[in-house]
């Protein structure tokens, strides 16, 4: 019966978006090799940073934007360590993963919503869209709306565009107002250290605010991530310039340094996103179990 249930006819405000992944080139770089993304208690920031370019939305009507994190599989991985005659072949080959059972208990289902939720489509859509504020944690506790996520396992980012439906029965469209997307070539396994050495280094020659530690030999680098021949890290560079509150343009200075202090400890993986009071009362609204996931959790 779930089967035979005939699709949901979109509400037009959502029907004719369409989003592109900025920085592809660079995920399909990564996703060759087998993506990882630390996981730390405190909380880490994703590299590369999901961004998008959103297009066909109703530039008058107010959209928010969320982005949540679902397994995979149900499996719990481990790395495969080689032999030491192997090593040295080793380093210059992708890591491999194997089965190690099953996925531990699932996370408490959490979304990020862009801190600039609700905005009009007109501003989603004049320029990229960063969520360079979501952080991932391996800490079941965490009160800081962190994404939670078990380690060694495989997560694939979701992202959700909602329309916010003025009507005041709005709760009986919900699965007509959102749509989703989801771009396979940004899943990763969380890890709270990197397995594979040649992530590490295309995570250094990549990220800008890393250069301090791009002092290794340079025939070690990943291809066209030498330096004087970084186009992706310009191109990273220039598309950091994210929809933005006047609060999240005034912390420009503070968030870099606060990722050169998180890409520091990652060489040796925002703001808390405790939500106001009208920003849950509007979330409640427009979020429903009708969200992918299953049984409402995507609900906060």
């Amino acid at each position: 019966a779930a089967a035979a249930k005939a699709p949901v006819k979109k509400n037009p405000k959502v029907a004719n978006v369409s989003v592109q992944l900025e920085m592809k080139a660079l995920w399909d770089e990564f996703n060759q090799l087998g993506t990882e993304m630390i996981v730390t208690k405190a909380g880490r920031r994703m590299f590369p940073t999901f961004q998008v370019k959103i297009f066909g939305m109703d530039p008058m009507a107010d959209y928010m934007l969320l982005m949540d994190f679902v397994p995979v599989d149900d499996k719990r991985y481990r790395q495969v360590t080689p032999c030491l005659p192997c090593r040295a072949r080793y380093a210059f080959h992708s890591s491999s993963w194997l089965v190690a059972g099953k996925a531990d208990p699932a996370t408490p289902g959490r979304v990020h919503y862009h801190p600039d939720s609700p905005a009009k489509g007109a501003q989603w859509m004049k320029q990229i869209v960063s969520f360079d504020k979501l952080k991932l944690t391996n800490n079941l506790l965490d009160d800081n709306g962190h994404i939670i996520l078990n380690s060694m396992h495989r997560y694939q980012p979701r992202f959700h565009v909602v329309y916010v439906d003025p009507r005041k029965d709005s709760e009986k469209y919900a699965e007509e107002n959102f749509k989703t997307f989801v771009f396979e070539e940004t899943r990763f396994t969380a890890v709270t250290a990197y397995q594979n050495h040649r992530i590490t280094q295309l995570k250094i020659a990549s990220n800008p605010f890393a250069k301090g530690f791009r002092d290794c030999d340079p025939e070690d680098w990943p291809r066209n991530h030498r330096p004087g021949a970084l186009p992706l890290m310009s191109a990273f560079a220039r598309s950091r310039n994210p929809v933005s509150s006047p609060a999240h343009q005034n912390g420009t200075e503070k968030d870099a340094a606060e990722s050169r202090r998180e890409y520091e400890r990652e060489a040796a993986g925002g703001t808390p996103l405790h939500a106001e009071a009208a920003h849950q009362q509007l979330m409640s609204r427009v979020l429903s179990p009708a969200l992918p996931g299953g049984g409402g959790g995507l609900v906060p």
